[in-house]
């Protein structure tokens, strides 16, 4: 891996990203969070996301001093940017509202600097229930069996925004290998793009999470009426081994180091995250009380009937993730951008 001081990246985005680990205030020990916490979801109802966010909310209050409740708000918008821009500049820094928040929070002011507008560094990871595939997958009766297919034949797939997974991995897709893909954008989230593709509106979806796709569409995999194209992620799912990865579509070093900076985020699928500026104590009774969510037999018990993954990611690894962006050489960057760019 190729890397070079964080200025390097910053010059890319016209901002210079604050050190992690910066000295936070302090609240006193043991205190009360309140009444309750909020959690807001970055896309709307029905999805995973929304899900996750829920069945935390449903058991994290436990696990925190005063036991307090936690609400769930869905704040969809501008492929999950609306809500990552509430809570870094509007959400009160105390630990009582949190984000379940996109996954490439990380990464999204190196690809889109004209909306988001914030140090992605400041943040305070809290932990994701686990890590993610994405796959893209196409509806049975399009007639599109494999990638080889879009080369001559297009379709067309679904975006929630040409910023998010839903629209930037299908774009990433036509710029590395040609394939004809035409991305139709404004669905509120991922549900939405699901249905559109079942009622005929759109042929495809990509940017889908493999484990959502099995918890929360599992008949059509039975049924045989998606085909799965593609899978997308640093590395491929155990029981997906026989679909091709995009990292084999890797030409050159660069365009490795590319896809590298482009899939780091599918490491943190669901990330919990406080806004900056949090005292450092709370962060750490949220941190340990997410990780104690993660073993308490009632949430893993629902999470199973639900069928979402659990295999956590702390806090603390969320955020070398973050911090770890910020590595990638100059020409990664522009590369990366230029893969990811709307023609």
């Amino acid at each position: 891996m190729i890397k070079a001081p964080l200025a390097a990246f910053t010059a890319i985005v016209g901002g210079s990203f604050a050190a992690i680990g910066a000295a936070q205030a302090q609240s006193p020990a043991g205190e009360p969070f309140g009444k309750n916490i909020n959690i807001l979801i970055g896309y709307a109802a029905g999805g995973t996301y929304d899900a996750t966010g829920r069945l935390l909310a449903r058991h994290m209050g436990r696990h925190l001093p005063g036991n307090p409740g936690m609400v769930p708000q869905n704040m969809p918008g501008s492929g999950g940017i609306k809500t990552i821009l509430h809570l870094y500049s509007v959400a009160p820094r105390d630990g009582t509202t949190l984000g379940m928040l996109s996954r490439s929070y990380g990464i999204e002011p190196v690809f889109n600097p004209q909306t988001a507008k914030y140090d992605p560094t400041r943040f305070n990871p809290i932990g994701s229930t686990s890590t993610e595939v994405s796959v893209g997958v196409v509806w049975h009766t399009v007639g599109v069996k494999n990638l080889d297919d879009l080369q001559t034949k297009e379709i067309t797939t679904g975006a929630t925004g040409t910023t998010d997974d839903t629209g930037r991995f299908p774009t990433l897709l036509k710029n590395l290998t040609g394939a004809k893909i035409k991305i139709v954008t404004g669905y509120p989230g991922g549900n939405d793009v699901t249905a559109a593709m079942e009622k005929g509106e759109v042929d495809a979806r990509f940017g889908w999470s493999w484990g959502s796709l099995k918890s929360r569409s599992r008949p059509w995999l039975d049924e045989k009426k998606i085909n799965i194209l593609v899978q997308m992620a640093l590395e491929k799912a155990p029981d997906l081994p026989d679909t091709p990865s995009v990292m084999d579509f890797a030409k050159t070093e660069l365009d490795r180091q590319a896809l590298e900076l482009l899939f780091s985020p599918q490491a943190v699928a669901w990330p919990l995250v406080a806004p900056p500026d949090v005292p450092a104590d709370r962060i750490a009774t949220l941190r340990r009380a997410f990780d104690a969510t993660m073993t308490d037999p009632a949430f893993v018990a629902e999470a199973t009937r639900l069928r979402i993954d659990v295999e956590p990611v702390t806090g603390e690894a969320m955020q070398k993730i973050v911090q770890r962006i910020g590595t990638f050489d100059h020409n990664v960057v522009e590369r990366a951008l230029k893969l990811t760019a709307v023609q």
